[in-house]
């Protein structure tokens, strides 16, 4: 397993690969630090760093339009989601009624036909009769 150094190590010279940045890094003499940034730096042989550096180069350039066209579209979908979701929003609230049983208005206006409605409550003749009988039957019982 080789060696890895933590970003401004102090490191002796050679080529150095950063992983989490596509980077290589080249130190000329002993003693020199590595380049400050997040992720740890792994010596390499100087064969494999010259191999690296232009297929390192060639991905970054072929994914850069990738990622364009890719943010571009996630903005136009974002766009049109919220489109959407305003929508609806707006939508819900004229489709939902206005006023809530219960709520207080303070208008100072009386309703319509304020004070028509009876109050207590109603007698039937009917429930009287049914609630007799269903004493009489747990009597029986």
């Amino acid at each position: 397993m080789t060696k890895t150094f933590k970003s401004g190590s102090t490191v002796p010279s050679g080529y150095y690969l950063n992983l989490s940045q596509w980077a290589v890094a080249p130190v000329s003499k002993d003693g020199e630090q590595l380049p400050a940034g997040k992720g740890e730096w792994r010596p390499v042989p100087t064969v494999l760093a010259l191999a690296l550096v232009p297929i390192l180069g060639a991905t970054f350039l072929m994914f850069m339009p990738v990622i364009g066209f890719v943010l571009f579209f996630q903005a136009i979908i974002a766009r049109v989601g919220g489109a959407f979701r305003t929508s609806a929003t707006d939508l819900a609230a004229t489709v939902s009624p206005g006023w809530q049983p219960g709520e207080a208005h303070l208008t100072g206006k009386s309703p319509e036909g304020a004070g028509t409605e009876e109050k207590g409550p109603i007698a039937d003749e009917n429930l009287d009769a049914l609630e007799k009988e269903i004493a009489n039957r747990r009597r029986a019982s």
